[in-house]
């Protein structure tokens, strides 16, 4: 008898469906969740390497630690480039204003440039040299247009120390070279421009100061740098102060250095008026270092051994 519940190795019961073969396996994908790696991507696709590491930082929530990390450096970076850049394309640019400026400087402490003026017109009758300040004579080792006395002053080949007693002016090196500005040409000058810087209150101030072709009164005097306190120090910019120094004498009439900036204002009549210009009010301390650094200057450690030569016809 056949038991009903035994199949024959051919017979399939009802529910049960073909039976499934190789080729008739379904195809399973796999669908990637955001943010995760499909099994099914094949190697150097966006989900690995570099650029897969950005897609899923920048896929995240705008809020996640990652994505505002990665935003940023990437910006900080954007940024340093345009700056960078920039900075590279506008040098020349940059180094043409700076000698401009310079040049304005020289001919409005000269009384050479009317108002609205035009600088470069102005500066043709101004003739630049070098001086070794410490021979006092004039040199053409270096020109002006390559020449840096600031940057100088920290060359040790090119620059001494000063000590205490003779840093009057706060300012520790001394350059050996500095250009000085004849207005008329070294054979005829009219006046002489020299360059000048010292330490104010709080700020190192940087300008020229002109004489006349007689070596000792002063024509005009001019800082186009520093930092000193607006209102206060910071008056060494106003004309009506610049003014006053017209036509004072940094000299006595035996030659000995007698500039200075009172305390107060200087006394009509008094024996001290031809060399003295009226302080700065509230400003001690500025008025101090301008007198100073005039001082150094037109001193032997400056150029007086230079305005000495000049004055007995050398240093040509």
């Amino acid at each position: 008898m056949t038991d009903p519940m035994k199949k024959l190795p051919d017979q399939q019961t009802q529910d049960e469906g073909p039976t499934p073969t190789p080729d008739s396996q379904p195809i399973v994908m796999h669908v990637a969740k955001p943010g995760s790696t499909s099994s099914n991507q094949e190697p150097g696709e966006s989900g690995t390497g570099l650029s897969g590491f950005f897609k899923r930082v920048l896929s995240q929530p705008n809020d996640s630690t990652q994505k505002t990390l990665l935003v940023t450096v990437i910006m900080c970076l954007v940024c340093s480039v345009v700056v960078s850049a920039a900075a590279v394309l506008l040098r020349p640019t940059q180094a043409a204003n700076a000698a401009l400026d310079r040049k304005r400087n020289i001919v409005q402490v000269a009384g050479l440039l009317q108002e609205g003026g035009d600088v470069e017109a102005a500066f043709k009758n101004v003739e630049s040299r070098i001086v070794d300040l410490d021979t006092g004579e004039f040199t053409d080792q270096f020109n002006g247009v390559s020449y840096d006395q600031y940057a100088a002053a920290s060359d040790p080949a090119i620059s001494s120390a000063l000590n205490k007693d003779q840093d009057i002016a706060g300012i520790g090196r001394r350059a050996q070279f500095a250009e000085v500005y004849l207005i008329g040409g070294s054979d005829n000058y009219s006046q002489i421009v020299l360059p000048i810087h010292g330490l104010g209150l709080w700020s190192t101030l940087y300008g020229f100061v002109s004489l006349e072709n007689d070596l000792t009164t002063i024509s005009g005097l001019k800082f186009y740098n520093h930092a000193e306190t607006p209102g206060l120090g910071g008056e060494v910019d106003n004309p009506v102060w610049q003014e006053k120094w017209q036509g004072k004498q940094a000299f006595d009439s035996a030659g000995n250095l007698k500039i200075e900036v009172v305390k107060g204002v200087v006394v009509p009549g008094s024996s001290g008026e031809a060399w003295q210009v009226d302080g700065l009010a509230g400003a001690t301390l500025t008025s101090r270092g301008v007198s100073q650094l005039l001082r150094f200057w037109l001193d032997e450690n400056g150029f007086g051994s230079f305005l000495k030569n000049l004055k007995q016809g050398g240093t040509s």
